[in-house]
């Protein structure tokens, strides 16, 4: 395998803490979410992060298979990351990716959906791992 690149992203303090990247582009608090027993308010969580992240992945893989294709689509792809509880009392994470595709019809944005599912690196790293649900929108 050949790494093309590499992020450093250090935290401090936990789910009620700090992120910094080596680059300087993200340096912000995070906090519990209030759903999770925090205090909430205008702060970034790891369940945030990741959803910014898996969604501009995965929206950026829909449109390379579309290119290879030949479709011209415009798209976007919401994800919503949830904690659930096990029943074991365990706490996993899961996706719903909402993706809208305009410029073709439902079949072939079905067909992409699921192409892009197959690409987008964050889908393989958590393929097996974590539920995730692709909604064609």
């Amino acid at each position: 395998m050949e790494k093309l690149y590499t992020a450093k992203v250090t935290a401090s303090g936990g789910r009620n803490g700090h992120v910094k990247s080596d680059d300087g582009v993200i340096d912000m608090d995070v906090r519990m979410p209030k759903g999770l027993g925090g205090e909430g308010g205008e702060f970034a969580n790891p369940e945030s992060l990741f959803g910014a992240t898996y969604s501009s992945c995965y929206d950026g893989a829909l449109n390379l298979v579309a290119r290879m294709a030949k479709h011209k689509i415009e798209s976007t792809t919401t994800a919503n990351v949830s904690i659930n509880k096990e029943s074991d009392g365990g706490l996993v994470i899961s996706v719903q990716l909402d993706i809208e595709v305009k410029g073709v019809d439902k079949k072939i944005a079905q067909d992409l959906v699921n192409q892009a599912h197959q690409v987008c690196p964050y889908s393989k790293a958590i393929r097996n791992n974590v539920e995730v649900v692709l909604n064609l929108i």
